[in-house]
């Protein structure tokens, strides 16, 4: 990979990315920005998070999608425009073209989840339901530009949505003008171009370093010629972004040092970890950055990292089971399998023990029919919460010392029987 240079292709320039600041000023949530001490602690680095999350439609979005709409004629603004997304682009445009009086209409694959299709409508946009997935709704859409003479808003191949985003590095840059690193999250592309042109136009040895999803490393292969293969379920849906987009990947060869990836179990701990350290809600997409910190820290120990967290649209029933996973690696919530003699009182005794050691039982079962052990005999099946591994493995000591036969069937930190 070549080293990134201190300028950017005329693509975007520094000059187009403050015009575009001074179009959002008053229009957009001023976004903390904010030096994390428990992070800092944890990574070795003195980190600061940029908190895009709050964002009035939850992301980024907002930024790009302004400075565009702004940039429209009067009759593309009265013919009314158009964009392809299942997320965060769709509601950030929708947001802003209410704003402004711009008819929008978006087109959305029919697979959505009803709670953004519901939030977008809510901002007034026509929203049609197409194909299963955004390489079906894009032909869908051509039809329409060309049948309603809509103008396209792309959520990344275009100049001037990647103008607004790099705001976000200028307002990181403008607070805390001796960050070395940045890391930002890597989907199509957008986000980071513009990230990386006002970055380094301010301070031209910063390093610029992307983060995306394993399953998704669309810049990782094209920056480094290897041939794309990626595709699967990640919770990192607002990244799983198959092809990156020509005017971010000219910005991309030029000022972006390196691309890191992270897998699932990853980005469901950085997501934890802003739960429990930061108070706030990161999408998938939105922890990337934070993940890639946390995977490696070696690599940036003693450094002042500035971290995007770019969303927070993680759908509750998603984030409640992140958050229970969570608490399974952690070794806080523990699935047990108890061999007992099927005699009465037996799973008072069991209880008794886990309540001694501090254990809450979440679901308890007996299995006598499924299994080969004697007919006077069962398996009692536990789901226990615990304060913490040690006390988990206090737990099964005691268990183990009371003379049952305790077998840990899902734990990652508090050992085996």
């Amino acid at each position: 990979m070549t080293t990134a240079a201190a300028t950017a292709p005329a693509a975007v320039t520094l000059d187009q990315i403050r015009a575009a600041a001074a179009t959002l000023k008053g229009a957009i949530v001023a976004t903390p920005f904010a030096h994390s001490r428990t992070l800092s602690s944890v990574t070795g680095a003195q980190v600061f998070v940029k908190f895009e999350n709050l964002q009035f439609t939850g992301s980024f979005k907002d930024r790009g999608s302004l400075v565009k709409l702004g940039q429209l004629s009067a009759a593309q603004q009265r013919n009314g425009i158009i964009a392809v997304s299942a997320g965060n682009h769709a509601q950030g445009v929708a947001y802003h073209a209410q704003r402004l009086g711009i008819p929008a209409t978006i087109v959305m694959p029919e697979i959505t989840p009803y709670s953004k299709v519901r939030q977008t409508k809510g901002f007034g946009a026509r929203v049609l339901l197409h194909g299963q997935n955004l390489a079906d709704t894009e032909p869908f859409a051509a039809e329409l530009v060309a049948k309603e003479k809509l103008t396209l808003i792309h959520p990344y191949d275009d100049a001037a949505i990647v103008a607004g985003q790099g705001t976000v590095a200028l307002e990181m840059l403008t607070a805390e003008p001796n960050l070395d690193v940045l890391i930002v999250p890597v989907g199509g592309g957008g986000l980071i171009a513009g990230c990386a042109v006002a970055a380094k136009a301010m301070k031209p040895d910063i390093q610029v370093i992307g983060a995306e999803t394993a399953l998704y490393p669309s810049l990782y292969q094209k920056m480094r010629d290897l041939p794309p293969k990626m595709g699967g379920a990640t919770i990192a849906d607002g990244i799983a972004v198959k092809t990156i987009g020509k005017v971010p990947f000219a910005i991309h060869q030029k000022l972006v040092d390196d691309v890191m990836v992270v897998n699932e179990p990853e980005i469901e701990q950085a997501i934890c970890l802003y739960l429990d350290i930061e108070k706030v809600v990161a999408e998938g997409a939105g922890a990337t950055s934070l993940a890639a910190l946390v995977g490696h820290p070696q690599r940036f120990a003693g450094k002042r990292v500035g971290l995007v967290l770019s969303g927070g649209n993680i759908d509750a029933r998603l984030l409640a089971q992140v958050i229970n996973r969570g608490m399974v690696r952690s070794g806080r919530v523990l699935s047990l399998r108890v061999d007992i003699n099927d005699v009465p009182g037996t799973l008072a005794r069991v209880a008794t023990v886990i309540g001694e050691t501090g254990g809450n039982i979440i679901e308890v079962r007996h299995q006598r029919l499924f299994t080969d052990i004697p007919a006077k005999a069962a398996e009692l099946d536990l789901m226990v919460e615990t304060r913490d591994p040690e006390s988990a493995r206090d737990m099964i000591a005691r268990l183990q010392a009371a003379g049952f036969t305790v077998h840990v069937m899902s734990s990652s930190s508090s050992g085996s029987d």
